[in-house]
């Protein structure tokens, strides 16, 4: 008989990011060993209660069907798992799933793990971690902070991509892009910044949508560079690869980020990146092997890499190339099956 798995997800598809694709992508690949079922957040009421992933991974949405649910969502979680007796319960995020993780605890024998894939949460971190049975995390920074809550046995399990899905495409000259959520936290007016240091051929291609973006448009009225930067609102996959295919540069500044799956897909498309040395992005772009690495909230630092790589299309292609290569130990299928031999 199959293990009976619940894999706990606040946010699933259409909200997907770099958690959600961790929910998604392992409950797809080990789909047909395991009887897996996410409980997520509900969020709109246009979605179903019930639903399945990929047609083969059953989909619990709790909630009332608003913006609210994030926050309802660790009870609701927790009374679903009750529910359905999963001799293993997986929860991904430490927030909202790691407070149902919590919760969960309580009232199960379940077996329970907590995937850590934030640097920003703070609130009951010490209770998530003691609640886990096992503890993954996806980047070094994750795992040095596990080691605070006395955790020395977390094991590093990093978010992936599906290498077959980005294709290889005639790189536009002069284009640079940016891909997710338009937040502070992920330094778009720093990029603005530097874009406007850079000649009048070079493009930028922001994809994404947030609060932010009102401001970011404004910003960029105010810097003389609305006619070079595109703001494209969401695009989801795989449209949003022909971006990253067609993209010279693939340029984050983060202020705080847990690893950025981004990083990965960039890499994979062949574009150059310059991203900033914050949080688990060393753990993907090293520093003048992989990508250039800059200190967050320094334009000039920035648009001095950009124009590096926009004006010497050898060190371009050396990094871009050495990218793709580095990538290829991210597949999905590899990252799931290690998973797997967890849940085993």
């Amino acid at each position: 008989m199959k293990k009976r798995v619940v894999i706990l997800s606040a946010f699933l598809s259409p909200f997907r990011s770099g958690a959600e694709a961790c929910a998604e992508e392992v409950s797809l690949a080990l789909s047909e060993e395991f009887d897996i079922t996410i409980v997520t957040s509900r969020l709109r009421r246009s979605l179903p209660r019930r639903g399945t992933l990929g047609g083969r991974v059953p989909v619990i949405r709790v909630g009332i069907g608003c913006r609210y649910d994030k926050w309802l969502y660790p009870f609701f979680a927790a009374m679903a798992v009750r529910r359905l007796h999963p001799d293993i319960v997986h929860a991904i995020m430490e927030s909202y799933a790691g407070a149902a993780l919590v919760l969960t605890k309580w009232f199960t024998r379940s077996r329970c793990i907590l995937t850590c894939q934030s640097t920003n949460t703070r609130f009951l971190l010490g209770l998530m971690h003691r609640a886990a049975d096992s503890l993954t995390v996806i980047s070094t920074p994750l795992l040095a902070r596990a080691k605070k809550f006395r955790r020395t046995d977390a094991v590093l399990i990093p978010n992936g991509l599906h290498l077959h899905a980005i294709p290889q495409r005639e790189k536009i000259l002069g284009r640079i892009l940016f891909a997710g959520r338009l937040q502070r936290v992920k330094g778009v007016d720093t990029l603005l910044r530097a874009v406007s240091a850079l000649p009048a051929h070079v493009h930028l291609h922001i994809v994404g949508d947030g609060r932010s973006r009102q401001d970011l448009v404004l910003l960029a009225a105010e810097l003389g560079i609305s006619d070079r930067v595109h703001f494209l609102g969401y695009i989801p996959h795989p449209d949003l690869y022909e971006e990253f295919a067609r993209a010279e540069i693939f340029c984050g500044l983060s202020r705080s980020e847990a690893l950025g799956n981004v990083f990965l897909e960039a890499q994979a498309a062949g574009c150059a990146v310059v991203a900033t040395r914050v949080g688990g992005i060393p753990d993907i772009v090293q520093d003048g092997k992989t990508g250039i690495l800059v200190p967050p909230n320094d334009p000039d630092a920035a648009a001095n890499a950009l124009s590096t790589l926009l004006e010497d299309a050898a060190f371009r292609k050396k990094l871009a190339e050495a990218g793709r290569k580095h990538v290829q130990e991210y597949d999905w299928r590899l990252i799931a099956e290690k998973y797997g031999e967890l849940y085993s």
